[in-house]
């Protein structure tokens, strides 16, 4: 005859064989010591996972025992003591081997506190076979203004899932915007949680280098506080901004990075300023070529540094793949202020097709003999610039339109954090780099030049004869 489970209201079968283990009643001791041992063994486990709280907990209990309140007392003074003497003496290294490691413990706990939810909030964990998987969040490294969360990803995740929540995960972190890139193994994310702006108050030009190294070229403050440092052999770039976005500021950060070179004779730069030389005017000694006005004579200096640039590959054709710049060959270093006013805005049918042929062929061909072209422009439409994907390396200032971070630093770039529209107004020279072959943008800010600094280049570095000077 079939039960009732008067609890739940069910119908149980009548099984074959009931099998009901036996039970044993143990004496209250034996449960006690068994509590006991049970707990010992916890406090054990926490202690040698905590090692870094228990280890001096420990030392400083035994030297009260032993020589009362005098023993803490006088590590802890002679522990501060040390501290404040290594942090004025030499803070970088104070930081990375005192602070950092103890403050990224610290940090550790507090995002584990809220991991669970936030990866159920933001759609990141995974239901399977009837279990919950959720990414497991390995370590935490601070640093300056930012941490770094190294975590294993559930598998058929990968990092772009991590960025497209990104701006939810900063919310929930409480944080001011969270950047995911791929971990150092398969199978990992870094996220990047900024938690203040490095880049936030403007400041001065780099100092000029005596010698310009054009692999690393000092023009921008990455938000680690060190230079970023533009590497111009094997590249064109290409700088696009709102209006008031700071591209000035990042033509003149690589003009002066450049500038010991064209006093020397080994750099010469070619100055396009469609604008009427408003913005590259104030440096006209700097420029071995120089058009402000005329777009026939800014098309005739585009076919010289393009039979400039053919000239060096016929004679380098089967010697070298790069160009080594020298005084009687130096590097050429093409700047255009606003690009659009040579490949849209140009009502000459003939005109802009000529510009147009010997931009692509420049962009092409001139990188391995040392013929760059650094332009600026405000529409990224590709129909204003039909060949950006020529710039391997492209820098988006503030923009107005999210669309418009695509078009600028390619598909994706957004999501995975070159927030471009996000820039505000009040941090001019602020953006984004992107590299070809490198899928994580980097942000930046450049120097703020004024005209004082610019005078100053010129006094300085700038030797040259202007060749082509409209404005003269």
């Amino acid at each position: 005859m079939p039960l009732i489970n008067v609890i739940r209201g069910e119908r149980i079968e009548p099984a074959p064989f009931n099998v009901r283990p036996p039970i044993l009643h143990l004496p209250l001791w034996i449960v006690l010591a068994w509590w006991t041992v049970k707990g010992l063994f916890r406090l054990v486990v926490l202690a040698c996972r905590y090692y870094y709280l228990t280890g001096p907990a420990a030392v400083l209990v035994w030297l009260y025992l032993r020589y009362g309140w005098a023993g803490p007392i006088s590590v802890v003074g002679g522990l501060f003591v040390v501290s404040s003497v290594w942090w004025w003496a030499h803070r970088p290294s104070f930081l990375r081997f005192a602070c950092y490691p103890v403050l990224g413990r610290w940090r550790r706990w507090v995002c584990r506190r809220r991991w669970h939810p936030a990866m159920a909030t933001a759609k990141l964990a995974v239901g399977f076979d009837g279990q919950v998987l959720i990414p497991v969040l390995k370590r935490v490294r601070s640093r300056a203004g930012y941490d770094e969360l190294f975590v294993r990803t559930v598998t058929g995740q990968i990092p772009e899932d991590f960025a497209k929540v990104s701006e939810r995960l900063a919310h929930t972190f409480g944080v001011l915007a969270v950047k995911a890139i791929p971990g150092p193994k398969v199978g990992t994310v870094v996220l990047l949680l900024q938690r203040r702006d490095p880049l936030a108050h403007a400041f001065g030009p780099f100092p000029v280098p005596a010698a310009p190294d054009f692999t690393a070229l000092p023009i921008a403050k990455r938000e680690d506080g060190e230079p970023y440092r533009l590497r111009l052999f094997g590249t064109q770039v290409l700088v696009v901004g709102a209006t008031d976005s700071g591209k000035g500021s990042a033509i003149w950060a690589v003009i002066g990075a450049v500038a010991a070179g064209v006093a020397s004779g080994l750099v010469q730069v070619w100055g396009f300023d469609p604008k009427g030389g408003m913005e590259l005017g104030g440096g006209l000694p700097l420029f071995a070529r120089f058009a402000c006005k005329d777009l026939e004579s800014m098309a005739d200096m585009l076919d010289e540094a393009l039979a400039v640039a053919q000239r060096r590959a016929d004679r380098l054709r089967g010697q070298t793949r790069q160009h080594i710049p020298a005084v009687d060959e130096p590097l050429i270093l093409i700047v255009i202020d606003e690009l659009a006013a040579l490949t849209a805005y140009v009502t000459d049918r003939r005109l802009k097709d000529r510009i147009k042929a010997a931009l692509g062929l420049l962009l092409t061909q001139g990188r391995a003999v040392c013929v760059h072209v650094l332009a600026a422009l405000q529409d990224p439409r590709k129909e204003v610039l039909p060949f950006r994907n020529l710039f391997p390396t492209r820098i988006g200032l503030r923009l107005t339109e999210d669309a418009e971070v695509d078009m600028v630093l390619g598909e994706g770039a957004r999501d995975r954090g070159a927030l471009c529209d996000r820039i505000p107004m009040s941090q001019p020279g602020t953006g984004f780099v992107l590299l070809d072959g490198d899928p994580t943008p980097q942000r930046v800010r450049f120097p703020y030049t004024d005209d004082a600094h610019i005078a100053d280049l010129v006094r300085v570095h700038g030797r040259l004869r202007v060749v082509d000077q409209e404005a003269a």
